[in-house]
């Protein structure tokens, strides 16, 4: 397991998870500490300059007319951390955690920040012996930076707040002298460099973006089986037809049910059963593909936010200016993750209709009604559909963009906020929701397989079919149902439909 270097412009999502969730360790390349020391000797030059300068000679927000000199101006950085530290709500992840104290040294290690490297070696020291501050979830406006939770990450720096190490919570203090690491005193602009961004956003939106692109997978291996269930017509997937509308997650999505149903004696060609599908089966290349088309969109902008510097104002050592900007709104992100909860939603919402084809005996081809034998005595999985509907009733409310709203702040000096970390959560609890759909579709699918005659299933859902019935077995009378949905979703998060199916295919998903 190799380490992942940070220069401050080359993080791809694949670092940031293999560093956030699977605890690789992280260095600076070397080079790449000249810009930080040399922004960081511009700001002390300032200083004894007694240049007027935002957030190191003068205080924040409404308080930036206030001129701080002297003392005042380093205790000014620690009064910040200490004064913001207004985080509410569960605790984030430790995973998103990492992310936030990874994609923070990043942003510091651009040198454009005006911090001592000491400040930078710190927070990796952190990420490398899993010292992981407890940062509450909610808070954040999204366009001062990611103000309150950013505190709570810089308090334990300081030796103060909470934390978790080795399991265990702790205090600040406590964390950091178990792990050896020494905590540090904040210098002139230290301490809104670390606040001052919109890395908790973009690390929580990072994770619902990469495990939707895993989802998407899932949902075509899910659509897949419900098109054999239900005697699909196979036509609709022929890369001619999507060639001539070359939306490219559109071809994709359609050369991936081409593979997955390969060699399948369940689906039907046009004219055999019927002339057309219902959208929910006919459409899924455009559906599933717009949603993919999504991801790469937000995936580029997710990227851009990884590698630059957003906090305020910035140095510029080579020129031997500073520049208080805007560097720290969230706006890109919250648009992005906005669009994001939208196409992971349609993503519930189209397999939510696939769900109620299966179960309605007006809708799925001569299936019995809610896929058991002996209805009445069984309800089957009548109420399978409830819960899936109520999700995506959920989602419907979640994916209402939160970048449209707006309250002012800090004496209408900050008049424009983002909400952009609200964005980022609501599509993490959308993915969640999801996922849970996808898994009672996968359900019903393999149910309905069983009581239509498995006839003979495709290349890939063969497997899939064979992955949940190893775990899940055919439902003869009535159980407890809630058992199933879980195990079904736990092997959807395993992400095994996946491996193992793109394993035994030897071709990826797109």
């Amino acid at each position: 397991m190799g380490d992942i270097f940070l220069d401050g412009n080359n993080l791809t999502l694949d670092e940031f998870i293999k560093v956030s969730r699977y605890k690789y360790k992280v260095r600076i390349k070397t080079e790449a500490m000249v810009n930080v020391k040399m922004s960081q000797e511009l700001v002390m030059q300032y200083v004894k300059e007694s240049r007027i300068i935002y957030g190191i000679t003068t205080g924040f927000g409404k308080f930036s007319d206030t001129i701080i000199d002297g003392d005042g101006a380093e205790k000014l950085q620690k009064n910040l951390i200490f004064s913001h530290a207004c985080g509410v709500g569960s605790p984030l992840r430790e995973e998103i955690v990492r992310g936030i104290m990874m994609l923070r040294a990043n942003a510091l290690v651009k040198g454009y920040s005006g911090v001592r490297p000491v400040v930078i070696n710190t927070l990796l020291e952190m990420l490398n012996k899993k010292v992981h501050p407890i940062i509450p979830e909610k808070g954040s406006l999204g366009a001062s930076g990611d103000l309150a939770p950013l505190a709570h990450m810089a308090l334990v720096m300081l030796g103060e707040g909470e934390a978790i190490y080795e399991g265990q919570k702790m205090s600040g203090e406590e964390a950091m002298g178990k792990a050896g690491i020494s905590t540090i005193d904040l210098t002139y602009k230290e301490g809104l460099a670390l606040i001052n961004g919109t890395q908790v956003m973009t690390s929580i939106g990072a994770f619902a973006l990469y495990d939707a692109i895993n989802i998407i997978k899932t949902a075509d291996i899910a659509a897949a089986l419900s098109m054999e269930a239900l005697n699909g017509i196979i036509d609709v997937f022929y890369k001619e037809l999507h060639e001539i509308r070359p939306h490219r997650g559109q071809i994709n999505t359609a050369r991936n049910l081409l593979s997955i149903l390969g060699g399948s004696k369940m689906i039907t060609r046009q004219g055999e059963l019927r002339v057309q599908d219902a959208y929910s089966l006919r459409c899924i290349p455009q559906v599933h593909g717009a949603s993919r088309d999504c991801f790469d969109y937000v995936k580029e902008k997710v990227e851009i936010e990884f590698n630059s510097a957003t906090d305020n104002p910035l140095i510029f050592p080579h020129e031997g200016s500073v520049i208080s900007g805007g560097n720290f709104h969230g706006e890109p992100m919250a648009l992005a993750f906005d669009f994001l909860s939208i196409g992971i939603a349609e993503l519930a919402n189209i397999s939510e209709r696939r769900l109620e084809r299966l179960v309605n005996p007006a809708l799925s081809n001569g299936l019995p009604a809610f896929l058991t034998e002996n209805g009445g005595v069984n309800s089957g999985f009548m109420i399978v559909q409830y819960a899936a509907a109520s999700l995506v009733s959920e989602n419907k409310i979640l994916a209402h963009p939160s970048s449209v709203d707006s309250i002012t702040s800090s004496a209408n000096q900050e008049d424009h906020v983002s909400m952009g970390t609200i964005g980022a959560r609501k599509a993490m609890e959308i993915l969640d929701n999801t996922r849970k759909v996808l898994g009672m579709e996968i359900l019903s699918a393999c149910q309905a397989i069983d009581l239509r005659g498995n006839t003979g299933l495709g290349d890939g859902t063969k497997i899939a079919y064979e992955i949940i019935r190893s775990r899940i077995p055919k439902l003869d009378v009535d159980r407890i149902m809630y058992r199933d949905i879980n195990t079904c979703e736990d092997i959807i998060k395993s992400n095994i439909l996946i491996v193992t199916l793109e394993e035994k295919l030897g071709k990826s998903l797109n």
